[in-house]
């Protein structure tokens, strides 16, 4: 087996767990709980083109595509210094001993050209260094503005040859970005791509909005937003800049979140006091009550495949997680830890949910499985919260405060990831505080 199978197969380990040795025909039991390795040394040179507004685009992209993997914590790029061959053609074999030498394991090789009509293509070859054999590759091209999200291709296409899971970085993080003083707190809709580049925001602070949420298509977004003293729940069309209000309640309503097939929308309304969870079918505008409880209900969350609803209720006296039909039937309760479960989220892939874990003072950003096992606590801190997946459910991003001094100074709300093992947690960079981070599907 080559060195990068061989990092496959680690790989998976990491990502789902350490497999148990067991005897040949013996079952394969995997724990998702525990896991760690060395990140491949991987080279990645400039990618070459032929003038010079391509070479500056092809030097861009090889360090985006760095930064990618890197940040990932499964990939180590190699200081471009320490490069002994110039690769200038891809219809050439590199000379693997040059690679060999400076112990890269995998190689990235790549050119740019302009096409007729104005665009630049992008090509690109992954190899095998010590087994000098070719891996993968394709040829994309798009707007010559659109390289960043090239970069971003190509670092997916590397990580799941690689890995075996899909990628994550072609995607955008929609959050709300905060300013200001504590008691006068400004708070404005944002998106960024995942590594912090083209930061925008969509709302100009004039009113408050909070719980942004894509839609699967990521053009999308519901979000609460108190337009004029009212709280309501409005969808944005990244596209047009268009928002709609999604109905016109007695009751206040908050935390929307889209259906897996984006035509309905699960939300909360509060009315007479009582707070219970609603879906709204946004085809016809017909809505539905899914729970009927003295108690609060709130934070609904889909399974995958659209049959199940997650919820926080504090039904049974505290704060706890709920799994019910998507209709409103069979409500059971999940958890039964210690202290106070919320804000659950449905991984994209099924089979975990994350939520977030008041204990203590302490509060905790955490994992399960639907059925409530194998409760598993990544991150935590004086507050953490709003828990969100990437796309292929093996990272997770979330908000982090920390606390003040006894004058209010010293105040901060800053977004981080962090992978399922619990390890490789980084900060989110943003121009100003923010908090309440929802991640997108990979772009289409």
């Amino acid at each position: 087996m080559t060195r990068i199978r061989s990092f496959v197969a680690l790989v998976a380990v990491f990502v789902l767990g350490m497999v148990a040795a067991l005897p040949v025909g013996a079952e394969v039991r995997i724990d998702i709980t525990r896991g760690q390795m060395k990140p491949l040394p991987i080279a990645i040179p400039e990618f070459a083109g032929s003038s010079g507004q391509e070479s500056q685009i092809g030097k861009d992209i090889a360090r985006v595509v760095s930064a990618d993997l890197e940040r990932s914590g499964l990939f180590k790029p190699i200081d471009p210094k320490a490069f002994i061959q110039t690769v200038a053609s891809l219809q050439v074999q590199p000379r693997f001993p040059d690679w060999k030498a400076i112990n890269a394991e995998g190689l990235v090789v790549g050119k740019l050209d302009n096409t007729p009509d104005g665009r630049v293509r992008v090509e690109f070859r992954l190899w095998d260094v010590f087994a000098e054999a070719y891996m993968t590759g394709w040829t994309l091209s798009a707007s010559p503005n659109d390289w960043r999200r090239l970069a971003h291709k190509v670092a997916d296409a590397i990580y799941k040859r690689v890995t075996g899971e899909d990628g994550y970085f072609d995607t955008q993080i929609v959050y709300i970005a905060e300013s200001g003083p504590k008691n006068d707190r400004k708070k404005r809709l944002a998106i960024m791509d995942q590594d912090g580049e083209n930061h925008r925001f969509l709302t100009d602070g004039s009113e408050l909005v909070l719980t942004p949420r894509f839609s699967p298509s990521s053009r999308e977004i519901t979000y609460l937003s108190y337009y004029r003293g009212v709280p309501r729940v409005y969808i944005f069309n990244l596209d047009t800049g268009r928002r709609e209000a999604l109905g016109n309640f007695p009751g206040m309503t908050f935390a929307p979140r889209f259906s897996p097939d984006g035509n309905k929308v699960a939300f909360n309304m509060a009315e007479d006091g009582n707070t219970e969870i609603y879906e709204m079918n946004l085809l016809t505008r017909q809505k539905v009550r899914l729970t009927t409880n003295s108690a609060i209900d709130t934070a609904p969350s889909y399974s995958p495949d659209g049959q199940q609803i997650v919820f926080e209720s504090d039904r049974g006296g505290g704060q706890q997680l709920y799994v019910m039909s998507a209709g409103g039937g069979g409500q059971n309760r999940i958890s039964f830890g210690d202290g106070r479960y919320g804000t659950p989220v449905w991984s994209p892939r099924g089979d975990l949910i994350a939520f977030t874990k008041q204990k203590g003072g302490q509060f905790f950003i955490g994992v399960m499985r639907p059925d409530g096992s194998g409760e598993r606590l990544l991150a935590e801190g004086f507050l953490v919260e709003g828990p969100t997946w990437a796309p292929n459910g093996r990272v997770l991003a979330f908000f982090r405060e920390s606390p003040s001094d006894e004058r209010g100074r010293g105040q901060s709300v800053r977004l981080y990831t962090i992978d399922l093992t619990g390890s490789n947690e980084r900060v989110l960079l943003t121009p100003v505080d923010g908090s309440d981070p929802a991640w997108s599907p990979l772009i289409p």
